[in-house]
This record gives structure tokens, C-alpha cells and sequence, in this order.
């Protein structure tokens, strides 16, 4: 719970997806399946999927470097890198894109809570903010699932795609259009085998999906209604819902749950698939374009992944600029 009238403000959003698009026609003539079936338990009709020469560091940068125009700061005190797949293990890619960034020498770090990146790494900047150890903070979220999933695995195959998102968060107060109102996070390792990747270890990221898709709904549902409880908002004040782009059935069933309409649930993830950590900001930059998403909305994220690692956020939505490219 946030308690201090010092909080985290969005100020600024940016985006960066690879040009490469794999279409459901594409993945039918190397898999048992068809754009029918996909479409039918997904909701996803393409994804993007980044070359070999380009890097989840690549995407992350572009990304970063966008939100700071957007934000138009040159600067920031820290920066926050959300990932769950790395370039290599060690070192971090946070001071690797601050560097990039041109960022100087400024504290960067990673966090990994797979899915729920976005929103842990909202929860610990927030944080940060709230206690004075910095002012504006970078995040972003940035994932390459294409180099985790198995290529003749259609289970997982045909639901991850690559893409990075960025938010600059400013030191504001509570009263503020883009304050932190409420952050609700948690976890639960004894279903850490529920989604895996062994990364170096060899291997491919391996998903239970019956019971993933069970966990995200309860863990989506109550985690929403826990933060809904601290900002003292009911379901139905709620202007525009945004949780994690896993697949339309999850955000459907979630919907369903709470009881809110589901023309209020923003849904990006048709062309761009599930891009993990960084499907959230990606989701509030589609929304932002299409007008989904308007100033002054009571606004609710919310996130499930691997670890097993859950995550919500509650504010309404500022005026911001939005900057958005492709690499």
C-alpha cells in the first residue's frame, strides 16, 4: 500500500517493436494448426519476432529512448530494467541500456518477475520515489521470448512474441492525474514449475497450461480486487482495465470475474502476441492510440507470470505523449 502523498507520476510512455511479423498462415505450414485455432484460444493473429542481429538490449534502449522524449527529459536518477529474457545472465542490461542511453553513471538495475515485470518494476520505483532516493526513474520492460520457446512446440510457439515497452515516472503527489495510487504484488514459488525456462542450462521454456491458465485468473481477479480495496474504488468506478496480454480467453475470464464489462479490458495482443513482462506498456500505448484509454480514467493494471509472481496497479491516466517505433 502507498501511504505517503509523495508518489510515482507517469510522465512520459515509449514503445519499440521489431518489424519482423509472424502471421498465424506462416506457423500453419511448420505446425499442426491453423490461423482458426489460434485465433479461437488466443485471440492472437500475428506476432513480432525479432531478427537475429537484433537484441532484447536493442529493443530495450529503443524503447527507453522513446519514453524520455516523450517525458522530454534528457536525464533521469535511476533506471529499472524488467526482464525475464536476458542477452546473458550477467551482467545486467540495466547499466548496459543506461549506458546506451547516454544516462551517465546513474544506479541501473533489473527485476524479474517474468509477466509481472512492468508492474514490479512500477512497484520498486514507485518505492524509490515515495523515500526521496530518486526523482525520475526510467523503466522498461523489454523481452525476445522467440529465443526461449521451442519452434516445434505449437503450445507454446504460437502464443510469444518479442517488443519492449518504457514509462519515465517523475516525483509527484497523490492528487496528480498518472499518480501511483495503489500497488497490490505477490508470489508463490511452490508453482515455480509451472512455466520454466532453464535458459543456459539448454532447453526450452516449458508451460502447464491448464493450470497457468487457472492460477492467472484467481491471481489476476483477487489481486485486483486487493488494490480496488486500497484506493477505496469500486469495480464499477473503474474506466479502463489493462492486464497482462497473455491471451483473450485469460483476459475474458478475468473480466468476467470481476464483473466488469469487457469493453473496458484493453486488448493489444492480436498482432503483437504475448510479449511477457512488456505487454502492459505496449497495451497502454495501443490504448492511448486508438482512444481506449482517455485522460482522467480510473485506470487498473494487473499481471500474472512465471515464478509464480502476480502484480496490480491503480491510477488514472494523465495526459502524456507517446512515442513509438520499430527496429
Amino acid at each position: 500500500m502507498i501511504t505517503s502523498d509523495q508518489t510515482a507520476v507517469l510522465a512520459g510512455l515509449g514503445t519499440c517493436l521489431p518489424v519482423g511479423e509472424e502471421d498465424n498462415a506462416a506457423l500453419s505450414e511448420r505446425l499442426d494448426t491453423s490461423d482458426s485455432w489460434i485465433r479461437e484460444r488466443t485471440g492472437i493473429a500475428a506476432r513480432r519476432i525479432a531478427g537475429p542481429d537484433v537484441s532484447m538490449r536493442d529493443l530495450a534502449v529503443a524503447a527507453g529512448e522513446n519514453a524520455l522524449k516523450a517525458a522530454g527529459l534528457a536525464e533521469v536518477d535511476a533506471v529499472v530494467v524488467a526482464t525475464s529474457t536476458p542477452d546473458r545472465p550477467l551482467p545486467a542490461a540495466g547499466p548496459q541500456v543506461a549506458s546506451s542511453l547516454g544516462l551517465g553513471s546513474v544506479p541501473a538495475f533489473d527485476v524479474s518477475a517474468a509477466c509481472s515485470g512492468f508492474i514490479y518494476a512500477l512497484a520498486v520505483s514507485a518505492g524509490l520515489i515515495g523515500t526521496g532516493l530518486a526523482g525520475d526513474i526510467l523503466m522498461v520492460a523489454s523481452e525476445k521470448y522467440s529465443r526461449a520457446v521451442d519452434p516445434a512446440d505449437r503450445a507454446t510457439r504460437v502464443l510469444f512474441g518479442d517488443g519492449a515497452g518504457a514509462a519515465v515516472l517523475r516525483s509527484g503527489r497523490r492528487d496528480e492525474r498518472g499518480a501511483v495510487l495503489a500497488v497490490d504484488w505477490g508470489s508463490d514459488g511452490t508453482g515455480r514449475d509451472l512455466i520454466h525456462w532453464p535458459g543456459g542450462q539448454g532447453g526450452y521454456l516449458s508451460m502447464a497450461g491448464k493450470r497457468v491458465y487457472l492460477k492467472a485468473i484467481e491471481h489476476m481477479t483477487s489481486s485486483t480486487l486487493r488494490v480496488l480495496d486500497q484506493c477505496g474504488w469500486a469495480i464499477s468506478e473503474v474506466d479502463t482495465f489493462v492486464p497482462h496480454q497473455a491471451n483473450m480467453r485469460i483476459i475474458r475470464a478475468v473480466a468476467q470475474q470481476l464483473s466488469l464489462p469487457e469493453d473496458r479490458a484493453v486488448c493489444a495482443l492480436e498482432r503483437t502476441g504475448n510479449t511477457a513482462g512488456a505487454s502492459i506498456p505496449l497495451a497502454l500505448a495501443h490504448g492511448q492510440a486508438n482512444g481506449t484509454i482517455r485522460a482522467g480514467d480510473r485506470m487498473v493494471l494487473t499481471a500474472f507470470g512465471a515464478g509464480l509472481a502476480w502484480a496490480s496497479a491503480a491510477l488514472v491516466w494523465p495526459e502524456i505523449n507517446t512515442v513509438e517505433s520499430e527496429l
